[in-house]
Order: structure tokens, then C-alpha cells, then sequence
């Protein structure tokens, strides 16, 4: 099958509307289950692009949950923690296979955003992934294969009617890419750019050192902004993005937006969220937004009488501004990556506010030695990599 007919484009009013091969070889994805549309097939193909590469990157099985053609959270499959476990609210009985650890951590860096999202994995679905998958809120998932048992949970979802798209993994699409606007027809070649260690070797801060966790950190992050839509900025830690900001038309604000999901991340972690005493039956949805409200200035939308008994058994004692900020000073050890120069030490500033020690973007700026000074006043280690990575 060389086409597929789609329901609608972007919007109700955009038909018709279908995908195809231009050239009539058959099309690389098969529907199993449900009916995606256009902006599904669009996360679909972007994120798996994405856990393909972060996969040949580190070896390890990769996961992201997709939002609007941006990730909302990507991860390789490095073990849970008992306190991610429980900050992901992953079942203590669920066995995890890696993949299924990858998807957790992927799904769990914004839980906010990740709310109806398109997963993708860089392995053969598992029944561990599947029974994840099977509790949030998502559109559908994208693999290279399902196993019988991953494929029967999944149809259970939404009524039977789940997105599962299979894809093939030795599919490789032309060098020459094309898309059409307003009528015009724009062609350009593949970003084909190879993201690996030697992106790594300009260090131009005092500080050179950078571990083994953080340079394969920063490729992650890397490899997440290549995907992601520009400007775009990335915070990671232990193998999974914490906070990505996506579509900012100036670089701080994709740096402050980024770096707030970043330390609303850690925020989840601090003992009094981790204790809060919901009422029994909340869905995950109002959980994750109740904690979202709770760990933020808004935090009386919960905690007002009248709405905390709606959510909570017990009415917890509110995360003041002063524990939030001194919960984050003990922040460390994160890693931010750029689609694009910093223009300003303003984002250093900002970025070193969320426990970042090292910083991965292309340089060239008027401003570099500016910036460098930032990194070097806070003992921050910096790689120019060379090459910009924006996204569209």
C-alpha cells in the first residue's frame, strides 16, 4: 500500500488529507489498531527518528513522548529508582524491561504536557510497555514491532480504538526532502547530521571535564533537539530529558521555560509532594495536575477550603518559596543542550539556577567570550559543537 486516506489535515476543515510515497514504493508504517491522523502520523515519524538515533547513540533501548510535533519527554532505558518508581507512580508489582523503563522515565519528565501524547519506541513493544502504556492518556504508539501479548492489551485501549502503528526499522527515506507552503514547493536535503562524541572535543571553559554520564547526556540532548521545534532548549539528567523548551522566538525564553519544567521535576521529588495523601479513585490526570498546582505560586487553587477536600484526605501544609528554593539549591549535576548559539550569559545565568554543570551548544556568537565568563564564574564545563540544529 502505497497511501493512506486520513479523516482530516491539522484541522476538521483541512480535507482531504492523506499520506503517501510519491515515487509509489509501498509506505513503511502499517496501521495494526485504531485510525491516526494527520498531526498523529506527523509526532509518529519525528518521534521515531528520535529513538531511533538516541538508541545507535548509547546502545540502550529509547523511548519519547510526543506533543504537537515537539518531545515532551525522551529517555534510554537506564533502571527506575525506587524514588522515580514512586514519582512516576509505576506500580511496585510491574516488572520492567528496559524499554518499558525508558518509556516510564519519557512519559515522566512532564507529565503535564505528556497528557494525550504519541509514544514512540525504538524496540519491539513488551508486554511491560504495553501495560504502561495502558493506564495514561495517549493517542497512540509507534514501534518496529509489537509482541501478541503488547498487541492485545493495547487494543483494549479507548475503547479498541488506540492508534498502533508498526513501522520498518530498515526503511530509509531519499536524501531530498520536500514540503509544500501556501502552494510553494520548498526542497532541501535531509538533516542527516551524525551527533557522537567528537561534537564534544571544543571545550573552551576553564572547566574541560566532563563525566561519562553527562557527555552521554549531552548527545541526548543533542539528538532531542534535532526533533524538537526551534528555538529549542534542553535540560538532561540520568538518561532522560527533565524539561524541554520547544517553539520560543527568543533563546532565554526557551532557557527559563525549559528550566522551569526542569526544577518542577525535581520539585516532584521533595518529600512533601511524595507524601501528599490523595483521595482514592482521582484519575492520573488530576493527580498530575494537582501536583503541578501544588508545587507552583498557584498552589491555593488545591489548597483553598473547598478544593482540597476534593483531592486530598488530609489537607497538606503548603511548599512555601522558601522550601522550594532551598529544595533546588541541592540541585545538581544537569546538563543543557541548544539548538543554537547563546546569544547573552543570561541563559548561563538562568541554566545554572537548575544545577547545570554542563553545557553542550554551537557557539559562534559575538557574544561567546561573554558567555564562556558565565560557565567559568560558576565552574561550568562547555562543548561548542560546531553545528546548529533547528527544526521546522
Amino acid at each position: 500500500m502505497n497511501e493512506m486516506e486520513l479523516k482530516y489535515g491539522c484541522n476538521p476543515n483541512q480535507k482531504p488529507a492523506r499520506i503517501f510515497m510519491k515515487q509509489g514504493e509501498d509506505l513503511p508504517v502499517t496501521v495494526l489498531n485504531g485510525k491516526p491522523g494527520y498531526i498523529n502520523f506527523l509526532d509518529a515519524l519525528n518521534a521515531w527518528q528520535l529513538v531511533k538515533e538516541l538508541k545507535e547513540m548509547s546502545g540502550l533501548p529509547a523511548a519519547a513522548s510526543f506533543k504537537h510535533v515537539s518531545p515532551a519527554g525522551a529517555a534510554v532505558g537506564l533502571p527506575l529508582t525506587p524514588l522515580l518508581r514512586q514519582m512516576y507512580f509505576v506500580e511496585e508489582t510491574l516488572t520492567l524491561s528496559p524499554l518499558a523503563c525508558a518509556y516510564a522515565r519519557a512519559r515522566g519528565a512532564d507529565r503535564m504536557s505528556s497528557y494525550g501524547d504519541w509514544a514512540a519506541l525504538s524496540d519491539v513493544c513488551d508486554a511491560a510497555t504495553a501495560k504502561l502504556l495502558q493506564h495514561e492518556v495517549s493517542d497512540g504508539v509507534i514501534a518496529p514491532g509489537y509482541i501478541q501479548e503488547a498487541l492485545d492489551i493495547l487494543k483494549t485501549k479507548r475503547k479498541g480504538g488506540y492508534n498502533v502503528v508498526q513501522i520498518n526499522p530498515a526503511y530509509t527515506p531519499a536524501p531530498i526532502e520536500q514540503k509544500d507552503v501556501y502552494g510553494i514547493t520548498f526542497e532541501q536535503g535531509r538533516n542527516e547530521f551524525a551527533i557522537n562524541q567528537s561534537l564534544l572535543q571544543n571545550r573552551p571553559t576553564q572547566n574541560k571535564n566532563f563525566t561519562e554520564e553527562e557527555q552521554r547526556d549531552l548527545l541526548l540532548s543533542l539528538i532531542i533537539l534535532k526533533y524538537t521545534q526551534s528555538n529549542s532548549v534542553c535540560y538532561v539528567k540520568d538518561g532522560q530529558a527533565i524539561g524541554i523548551g520547544a517553539g520560543q522566538q527568543s533563546r532565554i525564553h526557551c532557557t527559563r521555560l525549559a528550566g522551569n519544567k526542569a526544577d518542577n521535576w525535581h520539585l516532584r521529588q521533595h518529600p512533601q509532594v511524595l507524601a501528599l495523601d490523595f483521595v482514592d479513585g482521582i484519575g492520573r490526570a488530576d493527580r498530575d495536575n494537582t501536583i503541578d498546582l501544588y508545587i507552583s505560586d498557584d498552589m491555593d487553587d488545591v489548597l483553598a477550603e473547598g478544593n482540597w477536600q476534593r483531592l486530598f484526605k488530609t489537607k497538606p501544609a503548603p511548599l512555601t518559596p522558601a522550601q522550594r528554593k532551598e529544595f533546588l539549591q541541592t540541585v545538581s549535576g544537569v546538563c543543557l543542550g541548544s539548538d543554537a548559539f547563546f546569544p547573552f550569559g543570561d541563559n548561563i545565568e538562568r541554566a545554572h539556577r537548575s544545577g547545570v554543570t554542563a553545557i553542550v551548544q554551537p557557539g559562534g556568537s559575538i557574544r561567546d567570550d561573554n558567555v564562556i565568563e558565565t560557565c567559568d564564574k560558576y565552574g561550568i564545563a562547555m562543548a561548542f559543537c560546531g553545528m546548529r540544529l533547528f527544526h521546522h
